[in-house]
C-alpha cells in the first residue's frame, strides 16, 4: 500500500522562509545605516559616470532601511521585497565597478587588496542569489492571490 504524500515538508517551508524574513530585513538595515557611518567609502564604488556618489550611497542607504523594515512586516513583504530586487539591479553596476577598477587599492590595506578583490568578484553573482531570496517574498502569495479576469 502506497503511502500519502508528504506535504508537511512543503508546509514547513513556507513557514521556515516567512521566519527567515526578519533575517533579510535585518540585513538590509544594517547595510543601509552602514551607508550612512562610512559613505565617503561606498561613494567610491560608485562608477565614475554617476553623479553625485555620496547622494547615492545615501539613497541607496535609506532604501536599504526602509525595504528592510518593510521585507519584516508581513503586510508590506511582497511590495518590499519587489523593491529590494529593483535595488540589487540598480546597485550592480557599482559592484562590477568595485570589482574591476583599482578602487579596493584606497579603501583596504596593501595585503588585504587581494583577498578584498576576490571578495568583489564573488559578490557578483551572489548578487543573483540576493535577488533570488528577494523574489521569493516577491512572488509568494501570487498562487494564492486570484487574477480578476477580463
Amino acid at each position: 500500500m502506497a503511502d500519502a504524500p508528504d506535504e508537511s515538508h512543503s508546509q514547513g517551508s513556507g513557514e521556515s522562509e516567512r521566519s527567515l524574513a526578519p533575517l533579510m530585513g535585518a540585513t538590509y538595515v544594517v547595510a543601509g545605516i552602514a551607508h550612512f557611518l562610512a559613505p565617503k567609502r561606498f561613494a567610491e564604488a560608485v562608477p565614475p559616470s554617476f553623479p553625485r556618489p555620496v547622494g547615492l550611497v545615501y539613497l541607496s542607504g535609506i532604501a536599504e532601511i526602509l525595504l528592510g523594515i518593510g521585507v519584516a512586516i508581513p503586510r508590506t513583504r511582497r511590495p518590499s521585497a519587489w523593491g529590494i530586487v529593483a535595488l540589487l539591479v540598480a546597485v550592480f553596476p557599482a559592484n562590477v565597478h568595485l570589482a574591476r577598477s583599482d578602487t579596493l587599492n584606497d579603501l583596504v590595506s596593501d595585503r588585504l587588496v587581494g583577498p578584498a578583490r576576490l571578495a568583489a568578484w564573488i559578490r557578483l553573482p551572489f548578487q543573483g542569489v540576493l535577488i533570488g531570496w528577494a523574489l521569493r517574498y516577491a512572488r509568494a502569495d501570487e498562487a494564492a492571490t486570484p487574477r480578476s479576469e477580463g
